[in-house]
């Protein structure tokens, strides 16, 4: 899939059983038709919903709280807002463009997830920091900009903390 609007993480060998659980969820969330699939990387498995990204996580958050137990095999679903080619000037000009998101004034930091390439982590983090002209925080952000390499595809993100779904930070809450 490469078209996908959130990352789902899942523990090894369970790609199966969190596309089925993340179906549902979605359903439950208000989505009549997600599109869940394995991206063909053991433990990532991308998702298309009509909803919004963030109203979507929300939403997830919502059942999470109600219902903890429906959330068996999800580990972390983070929105992404915008998906291109894995290749380092793509990725640096979709950065450009979600990095608008970042206000004056607020601080921010780059965290990378590689999968099944071979682009350095530093050469992706100092051509996508070479945008940003805001101040970096690497301890508290005021934002974060999640790059998510899976194979030829890269999702990109820029959210505050709270905006990912980390389902064992959430129960331990």
């Amino acid at each position: 899939m490469n078209d996908f609007n959130l990352l789902i993480t899942t523990s090894r060998g369970n790609e199966a059983q969190v596309c089925s659980e993340m179906w549902y969820l979605l359903g439950e969330a208000g989505d009549n038709a997600p599109t869940v699939d394995k991206t063909g990387i053991s433990g990532v498995v991308a998702a298309r919903t009509s909803l919004s990204p963030s109203i979507a996580i929300d939403r997830l958050r919502t059942i999470l709280i109600e219902q903890p137990s429906e959330f068996r095999y999800t580990l972390r679903v983070i929105p992404i807002q915008k998906v291109v080619k894995s290749n380092v000037s793509s990725i640096k000009e979709a950065a450009r463009d979600v990095a608008t998101r970042i206000n004056k004034g607020e601080t921010f930091r780059i965290t990378v997830e590689k999968r099944h390439t071979s682009i350095s982590r530093k050469e992706l983090i100092e051509a996508v920091a070479s945008v940003v002209k805001n101040k970096v925080n690497l301890t508290n952000p005021d934002k974060i900009i999640i790059i998510e390499v899976v194979g030829k595809h890269t999702g990109i993100s820029v959210l505050s903390p709270p905006e990912i779904l980390s389902i064992s930070k959430e129960r331990n809450y």
